[in-house]
């Protein structure tokens, strides 16, 4: 299929230098504003062009695929998680799956540290006394938080962000211990002087914090149940850069509420945008608008990644970033 006429619809503003490569390169339809896609305005881009790039906004299930047109072939996903398109039912339809992988990686690990030391070191409540001009001076009993060095934290997910985070937190001093669906090679775990715990349960009662990493899957929805926060410390703090629905919300509202737990830093909720009003109203959470990604260089990146996934197939061959069987 000769590039030129090759069909793209991207459903979401990108940044500029990676839309200008995109309409270089292919016949290609950009958003005009900055809000998401309607299921009606979704449908028309799956009925009408031959490749479509979807963001984690996007939700591409059976039912739009089933009634995505003919020339659709691949779906070019801007972003690593593919748990809002329906892989399976687009391979029946032979429709290709790409994504990202990698990218954010960096990024992310970042923002797990950076959530961690919000948390523990009070820093939203300093930020808040200043903004308000309500400090007087610093006093030995002030915004007393906890040193995260020495401290053992427990890893739930160690693909390649929850080893970025292990090699951070290594670097503060941290104990690290994980838990995943396979045990790492020996010489992994050797170098990042990391701790395999089998039994979830038995890791989560012995952390001082806990960070989300592993993707929503049927598997991991409400892995982190009332039944498993309840095993954690009172004094420990849970962090979630992942997905929200690993965690359910409104357990970890009643324990965070009852003083049951430390702290938590989130910047991924349960249901969306649509963020529990309870835990913006308690001083112990810090909460960001899905951030982790968030770098200009990331962004960049992600767009090389989408452009090289449809070039390759607009060449004839199968995206370098495919999403196959054997990954879900």
């Amino acid at each position: 299929m000769p590039s030129k006429r090759l069909s793209v619809v991207v459903t979401r503003r990108l940044p500029d230098d990676v839309e200008t490569r995109l309409s270089e390169l292919f016949d290609v339809k950009l958003r005009d504003d900055d809000t998401p896609m309607t299921r009606g305005e979704l449908l028309d881009a799956m009925q009408s062009a031959d490749v479509l790039v979807p963001t984690l906004t996007d939700t591409i299930d059976a039912g739009l695929i089933g009634q995505a047109g003919d020339r659709l072939k691949l779906i070019a996903n801007y972003g690593a998680g593919i748990d809002h398109i329906d892989v399976d039912t687009a391979r029946t339809r032979g429709i290709l799956v790409s994504n990202t992988p990698g990218v954010v990686t960096e990024d992310t690990a970042d923002m797990v540290m950076a959530l961690m030391l919000g948390v523990t070191r009070r820093i939203p409540e300093g930020l808040a006394t200043m903004q308000e001009g309500a400090w007087n001076g610093w006093a030995p009993t002030a915004y007393l938080g906890h040193r995260i060095g020495g401290k053992r934290l427990g890893i739930l997910g160690m693909g390649r962000i929850g080893q970025a985070v292990a090699r951070r937190a290594r670097a503060f001093g941290m104990q690290v211990h994980y838990h995943n669906r396979r045990r790492l090679r020996q010489e992994t775990e050797t170098a990042l002087e990391a701790t395999y715990w089998e039994s979830l349960d038995q890791m989560l009662a012995r952390m001082d914090v806990v960070s989300i990493n592993c993707p929503h899957t049927p598997a991991t929805f409400h892995l982190m149940n009332a039944r498993r926060l309840a095993l954690m410390k009172p004094s420990a703090v849970i962090v979630n850069t992942s997905r929200g629905e690993v965690i359910d919300e409104n357990a970890l509202v009643r324990r965070l509420r009852g003083g049951e737990l430390a702290g938590a830093g989130l910047d991924v909720y349960e249901r969306g945008t649509d963020t529990n009003p309870e835990l913006r109203s308690l001083p112990n959470v810090v909460l960001l608008p899905h951030m982790g990604s968030a770098t200009r260089e990331g962004r960049l990146e992600m767009g090389e990644k989408v452009i090289i996934n449809v070039k390759t197939f607009a060449d004839g061959h199968r995206p370098p970033d495919q999403v196959l069987p054997s990954m879900l």
